[in-house]
Parts: C-alpha cells; structure tokens; sequence
C-alpha cells in the first residue's frame, strides 16, 4: 500500500525534475543564441579579413605583402574552421533540446 508520504515525496521529486528541465531548456537556448551571435560576429571577421587581404594583393607583389597575404589566408581558414565547429556545436545542442523536450512527454 502507497502511504501518503511516498506519494508526496514522488510528487515533489516529478516537479523539481520538471523545473530543472524547463531550466535546462532556457539555458539551451541561451547557448544557441551566443552560438548565433558568435557566428555572425565571425563571420563580419571574415569580411573584414577578406576585404583586407583584397586590398593587399592592389598594393603589390612585395615578400612583405605576400607573407601578410599568407598569414591573413591561414587566418580565413581558422576562423572558417572555427565557425564550422559552432555550427556543429549549435546542431548539437538543438538536437539534444529537441530530444530532451520530446522525451519529457
């Protein structure tokens, strides 16, 4: 027989559970927003960076101007590595969200 208490307790222990995961939720969230922003930020970088080494190429075909072409080339590639891994990242995190919150049901 279920006593009062024990059934109670179960209650109590469903509803914090469920807190936790609306909580869980909104902090997913969060983290998908920053990840948007952060590649958008990333991405004018990359403009920015690809506008520059345009400009350095109309400049001349100098050792100092090619080595800096180079650099801001190796630049393009990390930052382009780096904004792949987020989007992996954000995938992720919504893929989990979603899971979570159809397995809450």
């Amino acid at each position: 027989m279920v006593t009062h208490t024990n059934t109670s307790s179960h209650d109590r222990l469903i509803k914090t559970l469920i807190e936790h995961n609306v909580v869980l939720q909104k902090k997913s969230v969060d983290i998908i927003d920053s990840t948007n922003q952060l590649n958008k930020r990333i991405g004018k970088l990359l403009d920015v960076f690809e506008e520059a080494s345009k400009h350095v190429l109309e400049v001349g075909e100098d050792k100092k101007i090619l080595d800096l072409t180079d650099k801001l080339e190796m630049l393009l590639d990390q930052n382009k590595n780096i904004s792949r891994g987020l989007e992996i990242l954000e995938n992720y995190v919504k893929n989990k969200a979603q899971f979570e919150g159809t397995k809450q049901y």
